[in-house]
């Protein structure tokens, strides 16, 4: 089997399925659609249950990622919200992240990516960022002890009281845990262009990713979701849609592909496929645009 090498500049890769089993689903994925990076949920996307996984698959998996030497990411439920009014909320979904950092042991993943979450209610924003200090300190010291995946927050695409969005607004989430080391970012193209961020004028995804930089510091970016878009700038809408063919273009994934802070971040696209033909075709269409 040809080995892919995730230690080449700029891998890329996709949220892979995982119905019927990790290894079983996953590994014909990446090997069907020449993925150099995977990204998987360990648990239902839209619901709390926390599934203890299969040992034997999750070995199976680990083994065939090491031997593909492909880097591994978990994204946590999309019902995660740190910042709601609702404590049963906010408990649920610390303890999602906890089962998310526990799973991402067991199959080798270099990190674990939730949403930003939101304050819902306009007068809760600021128990929204104590909330998000109380549930992630405890999983960051623990996840930094063990030597395990990190935490990767990724911003929204805004609305609905989002606690960061735009890129510049990392900066208060991130000292909400005084900058912890283990806390990285995934930056989402298409939330980032949802939420105001003109990516496709000339320079304008150079100019995002030298705000991101400037916000979170040069080594905390681990992951980039690259995903085109459905609809306009600044709609809030997080609508994906196959790269070059929606509203952010394709010169822009070119900008995000010759970045310096990109050099060596993993690139997962999570665009719509059709079973694994989507996926090939804009991992193909970012591994033209590399440098």
């Amino acid at each position: 089997m040809l080995l892919m090498s995730a230690t080449a500049s700029r891998p890329v890769g996709a949220h892979t399925p995982t119905s019927g089993g990790l290894a079983r689903a996953a590994l014909p994925y990446l090997d069907a659609t020449g993925a150099e990076v995977v990204q998987v949920y360990v648990s239902n996307s839209r619901g709390w249950a926390l599934p203890p996984g299969d040992p034997a698959q999750d070995a199976l998996f680990r083994a065939g990622c090491d031997e593909r030497d492909v880097p591994v990411f978990i994204h946590a439920s999309l019902l995660v919200n740190l910042g709601s009014p609702t404590p049963a909320t906010v408990e649920r979904s610390a303890l999602t992240l906890a089962h998310a950092l526990r799973r991402g042991e067991a199959i080798g993943a270099r990190g674990v990516v939730f949403h930003a979450g939101s304050a819902v209610d306009a007068g809760h924003a600021e128990a929204a960022m104590r909330q998000v200090r109380e549930a992630l300190l405890p999983l960051l010291d623990s996840a930094a002890a063990s030597g395990g995946p990190m935490l990767l927050v990724e911003p929204s695409a805004g609305g609905g009281r989002s606690l960061a969005s735009r890129v510049e607004q990392l900066g208060p989430y991130l000292d909400a845990v005084d900058r912890h080391p283990w806390l990285g970012v995934c930056f989402d193209t298409c939330h980032a262009w949802a939420a105001g961020h003109d990516l496709a004028a000339e320079g304008g995804m150079t100019a995002t990713l030298d705000t991101l930089v400037a916000t979170v510091g040069a080594d905390r970016l681990k992951l980039v979701h690259a995903n085109d878009s459905k609809d306009l700038c600044g709609s809030t809408r997080d609508r994906h849609e196959s790269i070059g063919k929606g509203t952010i273009g394709e010169p822009a994934f070119a900008e995000l592909m010759a970045h310096p802070a990109a050099a060596g971040v993993p690139v997962v696209v999570e665009t719509p496929s059709e079973k694994s033909v989507g996926h090939a075709a804009d991992i193909s269409t970012l591994k033209r645009l590399r440098p």
